[in-house]
């Protein structure tokens, strides 16, 4: 079987290229396990917190008995009441006791109590938990994939509560000398299948859990230590060093992001035309053209973060404040829309401020903030109308884009106060600009440099790169400094031409279009 990139599921070193996890599973049994705790890896969707789990039992065979579990195979009804609970959990844990092939000689003893006590209670059945671990000639780790599909039911958290009794009490009474659990809710914080209309207090039985400091996230390193063993095996010429690091720089390492791009590369692109040849498909044009496939796919990814977005308001309004304004928020894990946000891995946290978790989520929520915002908006619809004229022998003319949008932003908005064009003159430029580029090119804001007052955008249009500067004005001062930054960064792009929009609300502002020289650099500045 030849290897390749998977997205679906649990990965296989024998069957798929993958990020090794030698050094994490290492880090875990070391840091974690060992010292006996209890904790939870939670991180977003498809973050490989169950391929880490089945690396980690089998890194821990050796020492210890590891019984594996996922919640996914207990039924909603069998979380109805507590014997049907302890039912469906004592049939699960038997099946992990037989796949393990521990040295219990056989189930018989739990069989038979769970044959007797059909109507078992939670604290009956916790006191065979006790007395199998004390049988047990390992130490024994328990592991739950799935776990917050349980976490809205009572039953579960009076599991945790006798987990944790359990735990207090172990030096007295054995039980299991680790647990870990995995899900993309925050059991630490239990009640958190919140429902936005009903109000619940956190009051989790899980407060002895160890919090889990592991980075799951892929280096640009690890990913290229994979794409050299694609290389090995495909023999396609590519630049791994480059390769990965354009790969990190547009996923930030979220390893379903990373796979799913490297599936594109291996299995899409090769089928299309202008990359029929491998040496042209691993490159950085490829890439670019990866992320634009992703980005128009039906993903349970994507829908997962429209979902949260969609069930949690005052989350959705924080996101658009930060992409859209440049609003700088201070980061507070106590804050629940930011809890929410880095729970769910589209945000997280950087020098101290809530970010966009990477480029790609970045450019997928612009483009579904765009698509609502176009229905309504009188800019879309002229960038649409004029699209035709940008675009000539496949160069596309953003001087003249930001001439006509200069033009078209002050006979619309021209007669708005300045805190309504201060607060949505951005979001205007990137409507005129979406319906120009789209399903050519794509655009993303640089997170590095956006604040309040400015605004990157990098648009890549058929393998071309434009630098623009959005500012809001504060003086010539300023925009001289805004000049000298734009320059700067135009370093950084290897380029020579780059675009300032400067959003003026001084009265006698020159409206319109002019070419600047700073040093060695040309800059378009359109002023409205």
């Amino acid at each position: 079987m030849k290897r390749y990139f998977n997205t679906e599921g649990q990965c296989i070193p024998e069957n798929h290229y993958m990020v090794r996890l030698d050094q994490r599973i290492k880090k875990i049994k070391e840091q974690y396990v060992e010292q006996g705790s209890y904790f939870i890896i939670n991180n977003g969707r498809q973050y490989g917190k169950t391929t880490t789990l089945w690396a980690l039992e089998d890194y821990l065979a050796d020492d210890y008995l590891v019984l594996s579990m996922d919640f996914q195979g207990i039924t909603t009804e069998e979380y109805q009441d507590e014997t049907s609970f302890t039912n469906a959990f004592l049939k699960m844990l038997i099946d992990a006791i037989e796949e393990s092939k521990s040295d219990l000689k056989d189930t018989a003893p739990l069989a038979a109590f769970l044959k007797k006590s059909e109507a078992a209670l939670l604290s009956e059945m916790f006191y065979e938990l006790s007395k199998m671990c004390k049988l047990s000639s390992k130490p024994v780790v328990l592991m739950i994939d799935e776990v917050d599909s349980a976490s809205n039911n009572q039953v579960f958290i009076d599991f945790l509560a006798l987990l944790r009794h359990y735990y207090i009490k172990r030096s007295k009474k054995p039980i299991f000398h680790s647990v870990i659990l995995a899900g993309v809710y925050d059991i630490k914080n239990l009640k958190l299948k919140i429902r936005p209309s009903q109000e619940r207090q956190y009051n989790s039985p899980w407060n002895i859990a160890a919090a889990f400091d592991i980075d799951m996230s892929f280096s640009a390193g690890q990913i290229a230590a994979m794409l050299r063993e694609y290389e090995t095996d495909k023999r396609t010429g590519m630049d791994t060093e480059n390769i990965s690091e354009n790969i990190y720089q547009y996923t930030a390492g979220y390893p379903y992001l990373v796979s799913a791009l490297c599936k594109i590369l291996d299995e899409k692109l090769p089928g299309y035309e202008k990359f029929a040849y491998d040496k042209n498909v691993w490159t950085n044009k490829g890439v670019s053209e990866a992320v634009k496939i992703l980005l128009k796919s039906h993903t349970p990814l994507f829908d997962s973060l429209v979902k949260q977005l969609d069930m949690f308001p005052n989350l959705r309004k924080m996101t658009e404040d930060i992409l859209f304004q440049g609003k700088q928020i201070v980061f507070s894990s106590a804050e629940k829309s930011i809890r929410l946000g880095c729970m769910f891995g589209f945000l997280k946290e950087s020098n101290d401020q809530v970010i966009v978790a990477n480029r790609i989520f970045e450019m997928y929520l612009l483009n579904l903030f765009m698509a609502e915002e176009s229905l309504e908006s009188e800019m879309f619809r002229q960038g649409q109308n004029d699209k035709n004229q940008f675009v000539t022998d496949s160069k596309l003319n953003m001087d003249l884009v930001l001439k006509k949008f200069v033009e078209y932003f002050n006979e619309i908005y021209g007669d708005n106060d300045d805190k309504f064009l201060e607060k949505y003159g951005r979001k205007f430029f990137l409507l005129y600009l979406k319906p120009i580029i789209n399903g050519v090119g794509n655009y993303y804001i640089e997170a590095q440099t956006r604040d309040a007052r400015r605004t990157d955008v990098i648009v890549d249009y058929l393998g071309e790169q434009f630098v623009i500067e959005l500012k809001i004005w504060h003086g010539s001062e300023y925009k001289e400094r805004g000049e000298k930054q734009l320059s700067d960064y135009l370093d950084y792009f290897h380029k020579e031409k780059g675009y300032l929009l400067s959003f003026n609300f001084n009265k006698k502002k020159e409206i319109g279009v002019k070419e600047l020289k700073i040093g060695e650099k040309t800059i378009i500045e359109a002023v409205v």
